[in-house]
């Protein structure tokens, strides 16, 4: 089977097979600009890819080799943490302190780097625990207001209850996956009591076994009277509702299987409020959607629309102080970001 490379091709990225040839070629669009377009072909021989040949190495080799490379530290504690958290899972920790050769900056501990990961582990739990209310409720209103509108088992039954899903039959299939894993005393009561009539569960009793994932497709399917409804409950449109679920279901996707996650950049970016509708959002700044702030920012929010804010702010704050060598601006923290009014003291911003 031909192995293929990677070259560029006008904007973007395109795939070329081992033995073409580097070239640089133009064309020209009939247009009144008449501009040129460059596209590179890359020559790429057969044997031009790289075989990995580096050996396993015991922790004791891995310790050696960081502190070659300029890493700071008692070596037994260096050992005893990497026997305990995986040399690859800690380099991402570590990679800002790297020079451009693969050693490390002058100055560079091992505690830092450590203080980093047990900083975002700590991270993590409190944004899994805002995450958990934030998908209960979600789940709670799309239950309500679908049922109310449509009946108990119209999104197995009725089509037109759930407009925008998409390969309906392998929905309702996955659906039904989830609750037979779920093997909840619940469900084996209703399909004893009810199961010659139903084949699926109402709506409120299946929303308590689903995935996170499954409640978003669920949400972004229903009608936009029922999507507007859950949206109301967290004060935003149905439309900022859905990008801000998408992001936490990523986010919780990255904090359930340990990821790295406090300077990380999002991948998938929620909306911010349009500043003449939610002026919150944008005083004194406006909330940037590409780093962990955001999220912070959206699990305080719904965490307060829900009345379930409780002392979650000052948590992060207290996490914030007890690891002060934490820099905030690598987390897209703005300057002053404590005293805008969606972080200020109070049960409500």
């Amino acid at each position: 089977m031909p192995r293929w490379c990677c070259g560029y091709e006008g904007r973007g990225l395109a795939l070329f097979r081992p033995g073409m040839y580097l070239c640089q070629q133009h064309t020209r669009r009939a247009s009144a600009a008449r501009y040129a377009i460059s596209r590179w072909v890359f020559y790429c021989p057969e044997d031009a890819t790289l075989k990995y040949s580096k050996p396993p190495l015991s922790f004791e080799e891995q310790a050696d080799l960081l502190m070659r490379r300029g890493m700071e530290g008692d070596r037994s504690l260096i050992v005893q943490r990497l026997a305990a958290v995986n040399y690859y899972r800690l380099s991402g920790y570590w990679y800002p302190f790297r020079s451009s050769d693969d050693t490390f900056r002058p100055g560079t501990c091992f505690d830092d780097v450590w203080t980093r990961y047990v900083f975002d582990r700590h991270l993590r739990l409190l944004v899994m625990d805002a995450i958990g209310h934030i998908e209960i409720a979600v789940k709670t209103h799309v239950a309500y207001h679908h049922s109310h509108t449509f009946g108990p088992f119209a999104y197995a039954t009725n089509p037109k209850s759930l407009p925008g899903l998409k390969h309906r039959d392998e929905f309702l299939a996955r659906l039904r996956g989830e609750v037979e894993r779920g093997r909840e005393t619940f469900v084996e009561h209703f399909h004893h009591k009810y199961g010659e009539e139903h084949q699926d569960l109402p709506l409120w009793m299946l929303t308590e076994v689903l995935s996170f994932g499954s409640t978003l497709t669920l949400f972004r399917a229903c009608p936009l009277p029922v999507a507007n409804e859950v949206a109301n409950a967290f004060s935003v449109p149905s439309k900022v509702l859905s990008s801000w679920l998408l992001c936490l279901s990523a986010v919780r996707n990255i904090c359930a299987h340990h990821g790295r996650f406090w300077n990380r950049v999002l991948g998938v970016k929620p909306m911010i409020p349009r500043a003449y509708t939610h002026p919150d959002w944008n005083t004194p700044t406006t909330v940037p959607n590409d780093r962990v702030f955001a999220v912070l920012t959206i699990c305080r929010y719904c965490l307060d629309q829900l009345g379930m804010l409780g002392r979650w702010p000052e948590r992060l704050q207290d996490l914030l102080h007890e690891w002060p060598s934490v820099p905030l601006h690598n987390m897209g923290f703005p300057a002053g970001w404590d005293t805008g009014p969606l972080w200020a003291s109070g049960e409500r911003a």
